[in-house]
């Protein structure tokens, strides 16, 4: 995942990718620190033209708080910039992948046409 260092940085990750994939957490999340590798290589595996981004809240609060998270681990998934999926606390890996399953082959399908 690719650490975000500035507000800017991200909207243009969200103008430029057609989806895109935020980890929202902090360097003393103990769950943070077993579901971010495992979600990642999950994605890599499986969605491979999804972008994923990592926030680290403690740095940066404002777009924190900008993205409404308030708890952590939290997912957000924007399709075309716009958020379509959101995952907070407790969630399974198997779950998202469902969810995106759908919107992702159906976004790829129709541009590949």
């Amino acid at each position: 995942m690719k650490e975000i260092i500035s507000t800017v940085e991200f909207e243009n990750y969200l103008v430029k990718e057609p989806i895109v994939l935020t980890y929202f957490s902090h360097s003393k999340c103990n769950v943070c620190k077993v579901l971010k590798p495992k979600l990642s290589a999950a994605i890599k595996e499986h969605f491979p033209k999804i972008k994923q981004l990592y926030i680290n809240i403690e740095k940066h609060p404002e777009l924190t708080g900008q993205q409404q998270v308030f708890t952590i681990p939290t997912v957000l998934v924007f399709f075309e910039g716009k958020e379509s999926i959101r995952k907070s606390r407790s969630f399974g890996i198997g779950e998202l992948m469902q969810e995106l399953e759908r919107p992702y082959s159906m976004l790829f399908k129709r541009n590949s046409l």
